[in-house]
């Protein structure tokens, strides 16, 4: 059983879950039950409710004992007995049934319409007659006070087949080419078509002529919506004696009062996909309104949306319990959707069992969608080796990161960090025998993580008792026991804002260095003695006391702040050239083979050549004077000489562009393509 939570509304999917197959034997089924947990929690409301292929069309009888169902392959019917929540019967027909209609209150008679032109017509111990009409049908409904048959389909005319009298009667022929839909109200039995052309006829059965039409098609026009496909109708379905439920082949569901050539309502799925069935709930004042994707309840006065249920495979055919919450639903898969809603019903007679089990389910609680799925920045696929994977399935984007699949974390955490599961390990090793010590001996010792801190909380430790109590000891208070204890929790003093801070905040004496390094000894030489290792203790210790070497006691707080903030203003600042250099060598190098040009003199080769430029650049500005290919003017006639030459200047323009160049490559791996999204055509509303 799947729970969802449309619009704050439960929705439990009875039929969700894993179905184990029939050629499987009762031993082997006995043994996948034993093994498999969510085989045994799933839910089974009636044993054996699928088809071999997908299911066309279901009912449930009159009485509400029975519910029948069609559909492939084989072309076939099945009808189900809920008092005992199992399978009563199962025939197979020789072409595929379009629908039906129950004639009696139980399953005892039933006829089908089939999509080669046949009319089956079934009793409680088979197949009784089988007849053909002459156009291909598309509905069928049956009058009871005339116990008449009326067929519609390919044709204007609407076929009436009299089963008293066991004869064709004269059918009525209407002004529509085609007719998709037909029902008849029960109270008033007006027998109302609707047809391919977007209109819906109302026909008397006592004067067998035309009473009213509505043209829906021109309303949904009117609706400031341009439609790519005429709006045929394709379901019908009466509310009392005069509302009807008007359902359009681009996604509208128009409500008539039957008195009124204007619908009161109009309700548009935004899908432009026909709408197949349309149901009404009076208790809760609701509407079910289904196309082959979705099914939306919504609220017939105001057409506010309750809640919808998506669907997985195409859905055919809806039918709701009388007066219950349960629904079912026909769709292009083997199972037979059934869905339960305690908000807009309560379950029937037969499955009593659905309210206490929903209600035990509120109060425990819901599984979360994301509980199999683990959220990673950007920062952290880098670090897994993972970043090829973004515009893929396999990562979805969500805010700043990602959501992936925990097991495909997991797996690619243990071929990055394969160490990782050792020292989580030896951590929790440590963990519990630190417990242990605490339960049999009290002693006053420095921390492993945080150790300066700790001391100078130990010693800033008031010796009244007053005092004692009105100020809390981090030490001994369990809400900040991990910041003495995790790893994650300890101070890097090698960061700019602890640099700045480390001036105001933690700066420790000569004296208290001394208790520090004394208090460490004893904890290394116990350490050995255990087996563990303490170097990484020592060298931590050994940075915390260059960092504390500089400490002046007269020096004021706010001049070591600005000093600070000056070197750290300055190595910002040589880290930023020696990055410029790094990207102008690069670049260098990438062109200097490109551009680097060598003038060959006559009867001179391109080696000697080579090595003559290269033994120039080496040359220092004495030799170069000397040769012909320095730049020397003679001036005047005293012999005063000039010499031209350019000094290499750093170029900010390449830096800038080198910069940009870098700068656009970060942008174009963080840009998500937008391969595989669909964009639905601009529509224009006038």
């Amino acid at each position: 059983m799947q729970v969802s939570d449309a619009n704050n509304v439960k929705i439990y999917n009875l039929s969700a879950g894993k179905s184990l197959p029939e050629w499987l034997s009762e031993r082997k089924r006995r043994a996948l039950l034993k093994k498999d947990v969510d085989l045994r929690r799933r839910i089974q409301l009636i044993q054996d409710f699928d088809m071999p292929g997908l299911s066309s069309c279901v009912r449930v009888s009159r009485d509400g004992d029975y519910i029948l169902s069609t559909g492939i392959y084989k072309p076939r019917v099945k009808c189900f007995d809920v008092n005992n929540l199992s399978q009563k019967f199962e025939r197979c027909f020789d072409s595929e049934a379009i629908t039906f209609e129950i004639l009696s209150d139980d399953y005892s008679k039933l006829v089908f319409l089939q999509c080669d032109r046949y009319i089956e017509f079934h009793v409680a111990h088979g197949r009784l007659h089988r007849l053909r009409i002459p156009k291909f049908g598309r509905d069928m409904k049956y009058h009871y006070p005339s116990a008449e048959l009326y067929v519609v389909g390919v044709s204007p005319e609407i076929y009436r087949l009299n089963l008293e009298r066991g004869q064709f009667m004269s059918p009525l022929t209407s002004e529509a080419s085609v007719i998709n839909k037909c029902t008849i109200n029960p109270y008033h039995h007006l027998v109302v078509c609707g047809t391919q052309e977007g209109w819906v006829e109302a026909w008397d059965p006592r004067s067998k002529e035309i009473v009213g039409k509505l043209d829906c098609a021109f309303s949904c026009v009117n609706e400031n919506k341009r439609l790519e496909q005429f709006p045929s109708i394709t379901s019908l379905q009466f509310d009392g004696a005069s509302h009807l439920g008007v359902g359009t082949s681009t996604g509208q569901i128009l409500l008539y009062d039957i008195r009124s050539s204007k619908p009161y309502l109009v309700k548009d799925h935004m899908e432009e996909t026909a709408i197949k069935d349309i149901d009404f709930s009076n208790k809760q004042n609701l509407v079910f309104s289904m196309s082959k994707s979705i099914l939306k309840i919504w609220d017939k006065n105001t057409a506010k949306q309750y809640t919808s249920i998506e669907a997985s495979t195409e859905f055919n055919n809806l039918c709701i319990v009388p007066d219950t919450g349960l629904l079912f639903i026909a769709n292009e898969n083997t199972k037979i959707q059934t869905y339960y809603i305690p908000s807009v019903g309560p379950a029937p007679k037969w499955a009593g069992f659905l309210d206490s089990l929903t209600e035990e389910l509120e109060e425990s609680n819901v599984e979360n969608v994301y509980d199999d799925y683990k959220f990673v920045t950007k920062q952290e696929l880098e670090g897994l080796g993972l970043e090829h994977l973004i515009g893929t399935n396999l990562l979805r984007a969500y805010m700043h990161g990602y959501f992936m699949d925990v097991r495909l974390y997991r797996k690619a955490k243990s071929v990055a960090d394969p160490f990782a599961f050792e020292e989580y390990r030896k951590r929790k090793i440590r963990e519990t025998i630190e417990k242990n010590r605490e339960n049999i001996v009290q002693v006053d010792k420095l921390p492993k993580v945080n150790k300066e801190l700790a001391l100078k909380l130990m010693e800033n430790n008031p010796k009244d008792k007053k005092k004692k109590d009105m100020q809390t000891n981090l030490l001994s208070d369990n809400r900040f026991k991990d910041l003495f204890t995790n790893a994650d929790f300890e101070i890097d003093k090698n960061t700019d804002e602890y640099r700045l801070l480390n001036p105001v905040l933690s700066k420790l004496d000569k004296s208290k260095q001394k208790e520090l390094k004394q208090m460490t000894l004893e904890q290394v030489q116990d350490d050995e003695l255990e087996g563990k290792n303490s170097s990484d203790e020592e060298s931590s210790d050994e940075s915390d006391d260059q960092n504390d070497e500089s400490s002046d006691d007269d020096m004021v707080w706010t001049k070591e702040v600005k000093k600070q903030h000056k070197l750290i203003k300055r190595e910002h600042k040589m880290q930023e050239r020696m990055e410029e250099q790094e990207m102008e060598m690069e670049y260098e190098d990438k062109t200097s083979k490109q551009r680097e040009l060598i003038e060959l003199r006559p009867g001179e080769e391109f080696s000697e050549a080579d090595k003559r430029k290269k033994k120039l650049r080496e040359a220092p500005l004495g030799e170069r004077l000397n040769t012909d290919d320095a730049n020397v003017k003679f001036i005047g006639s005293i012999g005063n000489r000039e010499l031209t030459f350019a000094t290499k200047r750093r170029n900010t323009y390449r830096t800038s562009e080198l910069k940009n160049k870098k700068h656009r490559e970060e942008r174009r791996a963080l840009v998500r393509s937008t391969k595989g999204i669909n964009f639905k055509k601009n529509r224009n509303f006038s």
